[in-house]
């Protein structure tokens, strides 16, 4: 049978909105089977309610897997969740571990609120990316280029953070790496070197690392000196060389729950799957017929097969203390995964209104600890009515990378000063609630760290792992890693059924252009080499 133009046409529209408006964009296709389990369906346990295990919950439930997922929090979402609490003037309001940026190059997290919003209609966009520094420097991204290699040129030129003179003092050579950007030989070329050697190996402006580069650092909750620098690199790839998306995101027009968690919950159980929140999950271990069986506090169940979609301590104790589990190699490399020191989320309900000039977000650098500053109001329903009701606002505070030993009393004090200092006009509104939020459940990509990293198969193939910490050698980062990791996990498994997973979607693993790529393979190091030649060494 022939296929008309019309059909091709509006085929074509359907992929292209389902990876977004860069036609690079790779499609990675599952491997071919059955479109679904055919017989007994096999049962799988799912360990963990964040991103990365309702990914992997959904490709496997869609295809008649008996999906139970079990989460130790009474709500889903993970990171991105959000718990109710009421005001002290009586308001039903969410709380959340506070904001997060839905870039257009998250393909396959989008695909995954897809499912219950085909057109993303519970997502808005914000009109700028806006950073403010401290010595009084501001930048946006509102009106640089998005298609790659005007992207980072643009940003350059339009940026007041860099200077013809600093431009100059620049060591190209060093700078080389962000041109040519691979995945997964990033790593094996930056992950010994840490964010910000690399930066002072680059000579790399002062006033725009402290602008760009530390914002989309911390963004990873580490400090950059601790941060390894192929992290750092992947970003510039995610965001300015590597995609036609540009730095402009989207966010949820309600909270989380409502916006996303609940309704993906309706549809797995409308597919099968149970759903166990408020369920912590003791032991796991490997039975003698290739299974698991899986142990919470009230009861005990056999599965065909187990995905850890775990944060980074959730995973290194199970690790700990079931021994059975991969083995004794995959357990210690669990062991030595590190978290992100504490951040601190400050939401405060505020009796004035913050200034109508102010954007909905914004990214702080040389304000204390205060990385950035969202006034909710200007896109979530819930704080709008709030809002609008009591003509004040509702204000969010970040502050990543918190010293350990920090008082939290001290750090919450200082996100508030920080506030008025940054917003002027808030100085005289009074707080009518504050809900303040410390974490330190963040996975740390420390420098030299990749080998240790899971990757989603282990030693034993009923066992997969999902979550932003595993290493997928794939261009993706932050939550679209989370999902795209809980794909994989799902698809891992299904193969060993017969069964076809999902396709995913990433940005190019490679930098856009031949010439870059000369440029970089051609150009001498300062030791007289090139790239080009250390890569042929044995």
């Amino acid at each position: 049978m022939s296929t008309s133009p019309a059909t091709t046409a509006a085929s074509g529209r359907r992929a292209a909105a389902r990876r977004g408006r860069d036609r690079r964009a790779v499609v990675l296709p599952a491997r071919p089977g059955a479109p679904r389990v055919d017989g007994p369906p096999p049962a799988v346990a799912v360990i963990g309610g964040g991103i990365a295990g309702l990914a992997a919950a959904t490709a496997l439930a869609e295809r008649k897997v008996a999906v139970t997922v079990y989460e130790k929090r009474p709500y889903l979402g993970g990171r991105a969740g959000g718990w109710p609490t009421e005001l002290s003037d009586g308001t039903p309001v969410t709380m959340s571990r506070g904001f997060h940026a839905f870039f257009r190059q998250y393909y396959n997290l989008r695909g995954l609120l897809r499912r219950t919003d085909p057109g993303l209609e519970r997502l808005t966009g914000l009109p700028d990316y806006p950073l403010l520094h401290a010595g009084g420097l501001r930048d946006s991204f509102r009106h640089v280029p998005r298609t790659p290699p005007l992207s980072a040129l643009g940003f350059v030129a339009l940026s007041p953070s860099f200077r013809l003179r600093d431009l100059r003092a620049m060591n190209p050579a060093a700078a080389l790496p962000l041109l040519d950007v691979r995945v997964p030989e990033v790593y094996e070329r930056l992950d010994a070197t840490s964010a910000q050697d690399f930066l002072d190996a680059v000579r790399f402006p002062e006033s725009a690392r402290h602008l760009a580069f530390e914002v989309f650092s911390r963004s990873f909750f580490a400090d950059p000196r601790e941060l390894s620098a192929a992290e750092m690199a992947l970003m510039f790839h995610i965001y300015f060389l590597g995609s036609s998306e540009g730095l402009l995101f989207d966010v949820p027009r309600a909270p989380y729950p409502a916006a996303l968690w609940h309704p993906l919950a309706d549809y797995l159980t409308g597919h099968g799957a149970e759903l166990h929140t408020d369920t912590a999950v003791e032991h796991v271990a490997p039975t003698a017929d290739g299974g698991h069986t899986v142990a919470t506090d009230h009861d005990e169940r056999r599965y065909d097969a187990v995905v850890l979609a775990l944060d980074t301590a959730g995973l290194r104790s199970l690790a700990e203390s079931c021994g059975q589990l991969g083995d004794r190699s995959w357990r210690e490399r669990i062991t030595r995964l590190r978290t992100a020191p504490p951040f601190l989320v400050s939401r405060l309900w505020l009796d004035e209104p913050v200034a109508a000039e102010r954007p909905g977000f914004l990214g702080t650098s040389g304000f204390g600890g205060l990385d950035n500053i969202s006034v909710l109001e200007r896109w979530e329903d819930e704080a709008a009515r709030w809002s609008a009701r009591t003509g004040g606002s509702v204000v969010e505070l970040h502050a990543y990378a918190v010293p350990p030993d920090a008082s939290r009393e001290v750090e919450q004090k200082r996100l508030l000063d920080q506030l008025h200092r940054v917003y002027p006009e808030t100085r005289t509104a009074g707080v009518v609630d504050a809900r303040h939020v410390w974490h330190d459940d963040c996975p740390l990509f420390p420098v030299g760290g990749y080998a240790d990293r899971p990757t989603v198969r282990t030693p034993h193939p009923g066992l997969v792992v999902a979550g932003d910490l595993v290493r997928t050698d794939l261009p993706v980062a932050l939550m679209e890693r989370a999902a795209t990791s809980g794909f994989l996990a799902a698809n891992a498994l299904l193969e060993r059924w017969g069964v076809r997973g999902q396709t995913l979607w990433t940005v190019p693993d490679r930098a856009r252009g031949a010439l870059l790529r000369a440029l970089v393979w051609g150009a001498r190091r300062p030791d007289g080499t090139r790239p080009a030649d250390r890569r042929r060494q044995p």
